[in-house]
Order: structure tokens, then C-alpha cells, then sequence
């Protein structure tokens, strides 16, 4: 069993060994089955997002470049943005994530059929069908990477990727890289700095989190709550839906006490 850092040993990003993250153990233990949580979170995303794209006017018909920053073995934050998109890239540093994802670049697991089932009853989701395994096929790309240096800027002051994007997703991230609540805010800030004004999003992150085990390898996660998300959202974000998931059937693994969603819309400024 392991345990928690000392709060005066704090766990950094660039200490965590995620050349040795478990992808089949991960993959495994959260995302063979659809869990209630999930299920649950699928289901306001997909509203969000549909909504947003049938809403949107003129620009309705026109596709758009889609992110998810830290995919790791997780396709259905890419899932849910997939009937909008001309191209996907899931950014992902862990070396078995990246192979993980690639290979359902080439071909998805049947696993991934339960979530999609749950997206399908929203607009855009229900129109693609049988044919949403091509089109991801089609669309996402695989790009590694350290997510704080998309966010850094180069000599001349510019942001790698700023506003390239118009829709995002970044689930369990920025809280599960280290300890820290500034490298919490600076996830948070990277992601936000590459959407483009009046992209949706949608960010979840495990509450109260302490650390978690993957396979033989214990990851580092910073104990955040939901104020504490919303005001790492707040100065690109217009009042997000935030949504706190915290009875049983959201405590999906040992030392996290719930769930939140953020659902927004970046906004134009910072």
C-alpha cells in the first residue's frame, strides 16, 4: 500500500515516473466496463457539446479541430467531440499511453462501444451511427508531449498552439500530475491558452484526490475542491456548469472523495 508524500516533500510533475505508467493495468481497472460515473459524465458532456454545435449559427456545418489534453487510455472525452471534428489530436506524454492510443487510432477496442452508445442520444452523436469507428479513425492523431511546455512561450512572446482549437477536453489531468496546486494552475492555464474564444469545453478532476496506484506505481495528485477548480477556470470561462459527483458510485478508486465536471465556453481576453 502506499502513501501519500509528506506535505513538506511536494511530488512535481518532471519527478513522477511516467515512463513506467501501466497503460493495460489502467485501462483495466477504469475503462473495460462502463462505470456509472462515467456514464454520468458522457451524458452532460454529449448535452453540452450538442447543444453547443446545434446552436452555434452560421457556423453550423463548418468542422473544427478538436483537443484532449492528457488522453492517456481514455477515448471518451475524443469521443464526445467527434461529430464536430475535422481532426482530433490527443496530446499524451506517458510512453504506453501513446502506443495505447495509437493502436485505437488504427482500430477502436469493442469496449468503447458502451460509451458511445451513451452519447448517441444526444443531436450530431445519433447521426454518425455505425460509422463513428471510421471517422475516429479518420480524425485523431496522436501528438506526445509535455502539456506545460504547449504552454510556454517562445522568444517572441507567443504561446506553442494559442487558440488553435475549437473544442477541448482535458479529464483528471491537471489535478493528477503532481502535488502542486501552482502546477495545478498552470495545467489548467496551458489548456485553456490553446482553445480558441467561444470553444467549448469540458474538464473533470478527481476531488480530494491523494495520489493513486497504477499497476506497481504510485502517481502523484494535487487535493483540490470544487471552489478551487472554479477559480483556476475563472478567468477564462464565463460561469461553467460545474457539477460535483460525490456519492458511491462516483468514488471510483481509493483516496478521492468525488468527481467534479466543469462544461464551459472560453471566452475571449486573457
Amino acid at each position: 500500500m502506499h502513501f501519500p508524500a509528506p506535505v513538506d516533500a511536494p511530488v512535481r510533475n518532471d519527478q513522477a515516473p511516467w515512463n513506467k505508467f501501466n497503460n493495460k493495468a489502467y485501462v483495466a481497472q477504469n475503462y473495460l466496463d462502463l462505470l456509472p460515473a462515467d456514464a454520468e459524465i458522457l451524458s452532460i458532456v454529449g448535452r453540452h457539446f450538442s447543444r453547443h454545435f446545434k446552436n452555434r449559427g452560421a457556423g453550423a456545418g463548418r468542422p473544427v479541430l478538436g483537443i484532449d489534453m492528457g488522453a492517456g487510455g481514455n477515448l471518451y472525452p475524443a469521443l464526445a467531440m467527434l461529430p464536430w471534428c475535422s481532426g482530433i489530436t490527443l496530446f499524451e506524454r506517458a510512453p504506453e499511453n501513446i502506443e495505447y492510443l495509437r493502436k485505437q487510432c488504427h482500430q477502436v477496442d469493442q469496449n468503447w462501444e458502451a460509451f458511445w452508445k451513451v452519447l448517441c442520444h444526444e443531436k450530431g452523436y445519433a447521426d454518425l451511427d455505425s460509422k463513428w469507428r471510421n471517422k475516429f479513425r479518420d480524425v485523431a492523431r496522436v501528438e506526445p508531449g509535455n502539456l506545460f511546455k504547449m504552454g510556454r512561450r517562445n522568444w517572441l512572446g507567443f504561446r506553442r498552439s494559442a487558440g488553435k482549437y475549437q473544442v477541448g477536453t482535458m479529464f483528471f489531468v491537471a489535478e493528477s500530475i503532481s502535488t502542486s496546486l501552482d502546477e495545478f494552475q498552470q495545467a489548467v492555464d496551458c489548456f485553456m491558452n490553446v482553445l480558441a474564444p467561444g470553444a467549448p469545453f469540458a474538464a473533470a478532476f478527481m476531488e480530494g484526490s491523494r495520489g493513486y496506484d497504477v499497476g506497481d506505481e504510485h502517481f502523484p495528485a494535487c487535493d483540490v475542491d470544487k471552489e478551487q477548480v472554479e477559480n483556476a477556470l475563472a478567468p477564462y470561462a464565463c460561469e461553467p456548469e460545474m457539477v460535483r459527483l460525490s456519492d458511491a458510485d462516483h468514488l471510483v478508486r481509493p483516496g478521492h472523495t468525488g468527481m467534479i465536471l466543469a462544461c464551459g465556453v472560453r471566452r475571449s481576453g486573457k
